[in-house]
């Protein structure tokens, strides 16, 4: 899906918060991660297209009007009702950041990203017994996502760069390197204002798309 990208300062804000969010996980980490390698990742696909298709009931509930879209009256109604917590500037962030083609509703793949964000930036859930999402499957799909991007990230800056990118395709063989060219082109997939680095925003919608949500095929690795 290509992006119909806005002025790059629409989302600084937003940007800055989740860049912060990542560098704190990063460090919570201590090195350790379930990922070893881009291959692992990819052997996660089939588990990961399920968890994020279980989202189409919740998207096509609060979708009133049976459009493809949720407009802001129906994110405000499945905000309430998953008791998600949000100021109106928050939700106004999160509305404009994830409605990449501008159409004033939210797309289904749009709306994934949107509670990945949230899931993000609202932190461990107070309750012992309450998720933040509701859904335990859905919160451990999330939290598998969240840990891609901090494999990715090798220096731990809350941002993905080429450098980055290049290193992780070539973890845990360096003397077996990938093509530099595979690792570029995964990396331009995901650099939609061209600025050499990827947000955790613009990592999710690309990484959605290798997922495959609207398709059983699995998005080939090689990028030959």
């Amino acid at each position: 899906m290509l992006c119909r990208c806005r002025s790059p300062n629409k989302y600084k804000r937003l940007d800055a918060k989740l860049e912060r969010k990542m560098v704190e996980a990063k460090k919570g980490s201590s090195g350790h991660h379930n990922f070893k390698s881009i291959d692992s990742i990819i052997m996660e696909f089939p588990q990961l297209r399920d968890g994020l298709k279980n989202i189409r009931a919740v998207f096509e509930q609060y979708d009133e009007d049976s459009s493809g879209t949720i407009d802001r009256d129906e994110l405000n109604k499945c905000l309430q009702k998953l008791q998600l917590h949000l100021m109106e500037e928050e939700v106004e962030d999160l509305f404009h950041s994830c409605d990449i083609d501008g159409s004033e509703g939210i797309q289904f793949n749009e709306f994934i990203v949107l509670l990945c964000l949230i899931y993000l930036l609202k932190g461990p859930s107070s309750s012992h017994t309450t998720s933040r999402l509701g859904s335990p499957q859905l919160e451990v799909t999330f939290d598998t996502i969240i840990e891609v991007f901090l494999f990715l990230d090798k220096n731990g800056d809350g941002k993905l760069n080429k450098s980055d990118m290049v290193k992780a395709f070539n973890d845990p063989s360096p003397r077996e390197k990938s093509p530099s060219h595979i690792a570029r082109t995964r990396f331009k997939e995901m650099d939609w204002d061209k600025n050499g680095k990827v947000s955790f925003r613009e990592f999710l919608f690309a990484f959605i798309n290798w997922v495959g949500i609207d398709t059983d095929e699995e998005v080939p690795h090689t990028g030959t």
